[in-house]
């Protein structure tokens, strides 16, 4: 690759995302491996990763706040938290059809991600954060499991 044709390219990612990676997409496909710009080929690359571990904790902060409300406010159980429960476990199911290694990552964060599903759950009721216990009264398969709400 010239110096022009980087020069330009390093312009096409920060001028037209879109037209960059369409570029990219198509050097790709052709096979025209010189002339990647391999530098934001990587942060683009590494950056995919990174969005899917933070879609991981952020489904499963939900997910589990959502286990807490219904556990400790049984009386104000609705149809709106059953769905959310629903909704994010198959947001997890389907990371992990997808990506089977970010399983290994759910295990990983599990317990950091309780610590602030629990703080949420506390802000979002108004029951003191004591309410809610310190370690996390849910198993992993049982935060997964489509049959599973706690009594």
């Amino acid at each position: 690759m010239t110096h022009q044709s980087m020069i330009l390219t390093n312009n096409l990612y920060a001028e037209d995302y879109n037209l960059w990676i369409e570029k990219t997409a198509s050097l790709l496909k052709n096979k025209q491996f010189l002339e990647l710009e391999l530098e934001n080929l990587i942060e683009e690359i590494e950056s995919m990763g990174r969005s899917e571990k933070n879609a991981l904790k952020s489904n499963l902060r939900v997910l589990i706040m959502h286990l807490l409300k219904y556990k400790f406010q049984p009386q104000n159980r609705s149809n709106s938290w059953l769905y959310t429960i629903y909704e994010h476990r198959q947001r997890l199911q389907e990371t992990f059809l997808d990506s089977p290694s970010l399983k290994g990552y759910y295990l990983e964060v599990l317990d950091n991600c309780y610590q602030h599903a629990r703080k949420e759950a506390s802000i979002e009721t108004g029951l003191p954060l004591s309410i809610f216990p310190q370690d996390n009264p849910f198993s992993s398969d049982e935060i997964l499991d489509a049959d599973f709400f706690p009594v």
